[in-house]
């Protein structure tokens, strides 16, 4: 019951940021952006180019006992563990032809470094950490609502 009343706060602030980060309004997410001639670059080791497109909006799961949230909003990517001070950020898109996430933490975590998207649908999202975290499947928060069920961390 506590994990639910905590995950519940979480997604309603999620849902907040992600409509104020974005150029839309009213909690919806903003449409994908469109590839410029800058990049944003999120670590060292890549950029993400393209469009984010599928990406787009609040994706949350659970790892360790602990609720994670991710957070894509046009070329921006911003991660949230409970538990933990830091709040990661970065980029996510399209790059040399995969959907590619990248994050920078201030404490220096590289758990969930870089992501690559292995599967996204519109309820949810399968993603490959570089880091020790590996694969994590994701589900969708609509509207500021937590999903049904939260994901626990795929085995490989």
């Amino acid at each position: 019951m506590r994990t639910a009343i905590v995950a519940a706060g979480l997604v309603g602030a999620l849902a907040t940021l992600t409509a104020c980060s974005g150029g839309g309004g009213g909690g919806k997410t903003a449409a994908p952006a469109t590839p410029s001639a800058s990049t944003a670059s999120a670590s060292p080791s890549g950029t993400a180019t393209g469009p984010s497109g599928k990406l787009q909006g609040s994706w949350i799961t659970t790892s360790g006992g602990r609720i994670v949230a991710l957070v894509i909003t046009g070329k921006k990517a911003g991660l949230f563990v409970t538990g933990r001070k830091a709040w990661c950020q970065g980029a996510a898109g399209e790059e040399s032809g995969m959907q590619m996430i990248h994050l920078t933490c201030p404490d220096g975590n590289k758990d969930r470094a870089t992501g690559m998207v292995d599967a996204v649908d519109a309820k949810g999202m399968t993603v490959s950490w570089s880091g020790k975290t590996g694969k994590e499947t994701y589900t969708k928060a609509e509207g500021g609502k937590l999903p049904s069920a939260l994901p626990t961390k795929s085995k490989q």
